[in-house]
């Protein structure tokens, strides 16, 4: 392997595509005869269809066809060897009506301004209306279920002297990619094609040709470039499935895409949390005992669990433990994973409970973390793969000057503003998913890296062509990378941070392979200069075939030895297994960080601020760290829009989300991003990979809520444990 290219900066290989345009999304795609579908959305959350009048619809210009439940053909729910989806329930199952927006019809026109009018005046009927519940206060619906359990946390929490119990809830939060979920569905004798804007290729095959009743081989999902998705896009929604549908009847193409307003009622959202915590520790800082009780909300057929004890088990160290999880379910779409599920918001209940228990303590935040950093995760009684978490938090003290901060709130001044100093720190699990590759040789020089993954905007291309320029010594400019379609090799999901980790013993073992081929190819060839040489004595170094103890001077370029041999490519196939879930594991596996950050607040006009933030992340070798660094940052700014303005009201009168669009829903923009300075510490975990590189695109933004929290109580002195922080709560 020729070191260099993997560590190296390196701009995106498909961003010329993306600024000229050039790149094709989901909803770019078209067909000849394409007809477009417009679902129409229920405007109750609670009650049932009592008729469906769509005379008036089907009287307007261009309409093809409207379907629902009597017409659309079966549609059957997936077993869950298929694998994941949260709205489990085909669209159209049955007559009633469990959230505000659920699909009761689909209007398939000749243009998408035909079907958008006639979707309009469909006329819905309905009985049983009952007042929906969106209950803001949370108890679980059944007895909680024990997540992780050690020593007798009860007891050890009643003989400490220092204690806290507190409670802590975050919001319904919603996705908004600049990209709106979109399909483009095509289906003839052979099958279906679906253009989707999916984070899961694979996934989304196999779920949808159970929904569809058709097999695996006869569905083909294409997704070569996605607007974002942060979660949102993991697993299938009702309106792919009802393209797909409307295809199959019509016998021609269907797109559908979602509107902004329906992004908030049908495709998924962060669920609502409420989080009790209670710790206890010995005078001197010891950690004694560690509760973390936690309830999320849940559609009404739903078993979302959005697990905010994730981090708990592995992140503190302390004997007696115990952490607990239940839904209750509410009349609302169904929740989905959104950035870094489970952790975050369970990082900002818990490490917002470190904090308050270090202001008890009388001891600095930072000083109580490394008092009590764990040498084993206690959890599952392993060693940790690779933790520098106690670094984490000792670079970035220094960094961000946390020596000089002074307890006291509101004790820090600037420029007229009061100055709040608030740390926390963070976790995010490291595994892999199973992952098979293809790495072609070709005859001209060039090479082809091929994936059934799929990159989400986070650099996937880049880092795919990175591992084979430097396996093979083959320019990264001259190397082609292949994803996003269901019939190259099977790949990862999108998900969980785990992408790299997941393709780079796949990808090595293909390149390594295909360079195997090409040396066996030189020893066979009359008039070659290793004609009759043993492979064992011939190395694959910068895209040439030498002799391995280099004595001879003798060596090839590979790709002449495939022209000599009139051969197009030689190529070779990789596997790896998935660790992810993994029952009985060996070692502890997680990436770790510390946020420090600064805020600014000017109680005269209301003004509050993050200022700049200091960022260290343990997440092993780092294969780009450009592109690592954009996503820190951009969590890192999606962390300062979860603690101060990101919220989803919903009318207790009818269950409708009710800031659905983008000028009332808040999130972050320039105008909100602080100054960040991010450090990465270079340890690689080769226990996960060969390369030892863990994911970083959730881990930013895991803690920061927290972070902000405990620096606004510092000060101000009001401790917001209900997010986000509005300037209401603060005056």
């Amino acid at each position: 392997m020729d070191p260099g290219i993997i560590g190296q900066s390196l701009a995106r290989i498909e961003g010329p595509l993306k600024v000229t345009g050039t790149a094709a999304y989901t909803s770019d795609h078209t067909k000849e005869r394409v007809a477009y579908a417009v679902p129409v959305g229920s405007t109750i959350a609670n009650g049932r269809i009592a008729a469906l009048n769509i005379s008036k619809a089907r009287e307007m210009p261009g309409i093809v066809e409207i379907y629902h439940r009597g017409n659309v053909g079966a549609l059957y729910k997936p077993s869950p060897e298929a694998g994941a989806i949260d709205e489990a329930r085909p669209p159209f199952a049955d007559d009633v009506i469990r959230y505000y927006g659920q699909y009761v019809a689909l209007v398939v026109a000749e243009t998408f301004e035909d079907a958008t009018a006639a979707a309009s005046v469909v006329d819905v009927v309905y009985a049983d209306v009952a007042a929906p519940n969106v209950e803001l206060q949370l108890v679980a619906d059944d007895e909680p279920a024990e997540v992780s359990r050690r020593g007798d946390p009860e007891a050890a929490y009643d003989a400490s002297p220092i204690k806290i119990d507190r409670t802590y809830i975050t919001p319904a939060e919603t996705h908004n990619p600049i990209e709106l979920h979109a399909s483009l569905a095509t289906y003839d004798d052979d099958g279906f094609t679906l253009y989707e804007t999916t984070q899961a290729i694979v996934n989304h095959r196999n779920v949808v040709s159970e929904i569809l009743n058709v097999p695996r081989e006869n569905v083909r999902i294409v997704m070569k470039f996605l607007g974002s998705g942060f979660g949102g896009k993991l697993w299938p929604w009702s309106h792919g499935t009802l393209a797909a549908a409307a295809a199959r009847n019509l016998g021609r193409p269907v797109k559908l895409v979602v509107t902004r307003k329906q992004m908030f009622q049908t495709v998924g959202h962060r669920a609502r949390t409420q989080q009790r915590v209670r710790m206890s520790a010995q005078r001197n800082g010891s950690l004694t005992s560690l509760r973390h009780e936690a309830v999320n909300d849940a559609g009404m057929l739903d078993e979302y669990d959005e697990n905010c004890g994730e981090a708990t088990p592995h992140f503190y160290g302390t004997s007696n433990l115990l952490v607990t999880g239940g839904q209750t379910r509410r009349n609302i779409g169904s929740p989905t994973a959104m950035r870094g599920p489970g952790a975050v918001p369970g990082l900002f209940a818990t490490e917002s409970a470190y904090d308050e228990l270090a202001i008890e303590l009388g001891l600095d935040p930072v000083q109580l973390r490394l008092q009590n950093e764990p040498t084993r995760d206690q959890s599952l009684d392993v060693p940790f793969s690779s933790r520098h978490y106690a670094e984490c938090l000792t670079v970035g003290a220094e960094k961000f000057g946390w020596s000089l901060r002074s307890p006291a709130i509101g004790s820090m001044r600037k420029d007229g503003s009061i100055l709040g100093w608030g740390m926390s720190g963070c976790s995010w699990l490291a595994a892999r998913f199973a992952a098979e590759a293809r790495v072609e040789l070709h005859a001209d020089g060039s090479a082809r890296v091929a994936i059934g993954t799929q990159d989400i905007g986070t650099g996937t291309y880049t880092v795919l062509a990175q591992l084979v320029a430097e396996t093979t010594g083959i320019p990264i400019g001259r190397i082609t990378v292949e994803l996003g379609d269901t019939r190259l090799p099977p790949g990862p999901t999108s998900g969980g941070s785990m992408v790299t980790a997941s393709v780079i013993p796949a990808v090595l073992e293909a390149a390594r392979a295909a360079m195997k081929s090409a040396i066996g190819l030189a020893t066979t060839l009359e008039r070659q200069p290793f004609k009759g040489w043993s492979p064992e004595d011939l190395n694959f170094q910068s895209g040439k075939i030498v002799a391995r103890n280099g004595a001879s001077g003798k060596q090839i370029d590979y790709h002449e030895v495939l022209q000599n041999a009139s051969v197009a490519m030689v190529s070779g196939g990789g596997k790896a297994a998935s660790t992810f879930g993994e029952e009985h594991p060996k070692r502890s596996s997680h990436s770790y960080g510390a946020h420090f950050l600064e805020i600014a607040w000017q109680p005269e006009i209301a003004r509050l601020r993050v200022n700049r933030v200091v960022t260290v992340i343990d997440a092993g070798r780092i294969v780009n760290p450009r592109a690592a660094l954009n996503q820190i940052e951009g969590a890192v700014v999606m962390g300062v829009g979860m603690a101060l303005l990101e919220e989803a009201h919903y009318d207790p009168r009818t269950g409708a989300p009710i800031n659905s669009n983008l000028a009332d829903y808040i999130v972050a923009t320039n105008a909100d991003t602080p100054r960040m300075d991010v450090t990465f510490l270079d340890y690689p975990d080769t226990k996960l990979n060969e390369l030892g590189a863990r994911g970083v695109g959730e881990i930013g933004l895991a803690g920061m809520a927290s972070a902000i929290a405990s620096a606004v109580y510092h000060a101000t002195g009001v401790r917001v444990r209900t997010l986000p922080i509005d300037i209401e709560k603060l005056l």
